[in-house]
């Protein structure tokens, strides 16, 4: 059963809640945070993922059919860290945004 773009992100929201994750407001959109950072949105059904440009998950993010580098004011300035992926990879999201995840350098405890 696909779930939509929205529960997706929501059940996403839930299972990574125990890892500090807290639900936040990017570029006009959902986004997931840690301790403040962004590190991905969910903008207009895609699942925006900051990877890290030339990294292995990056790479393989792209190398999905629909994937592109996320362009937030859709005025062909794309962030080159950040790959956009569409709702027919939403299996994938979660596992895409433990790669953002771990993108991000965390605070001290």
């Amino acid at each position: 059963m696909r779930m939509d773009a929205e529960a997706r992100f929501d059940a996403i929201v839930e299972e990574m809640a125990p890892l500090g994750v807290l639900p936040g407001a990017l570029f006009g959109a959902r986004s997931l945070t840690v301790d403040g950072t962004a590190f991905a949105c969910l903008k207009n059904g895609h699942l925006a993922v900051k990877l890290g440009a030339g990294s292995a998950a990056h790479a393989a993010a792209l190398g999905l059919d629909g994937a592109e580098l996320f362009d937030p004011s859709g005025r062909g300035r794309p962030f080159q860290d950040w790959v956009a992926v569409s709702p027919a990879y939403a299996e994938e999201w979660a596992s895409l945004a433990g790669a953002g995840l771990a993108t991000v350098e965390r605070r001290p405890a």
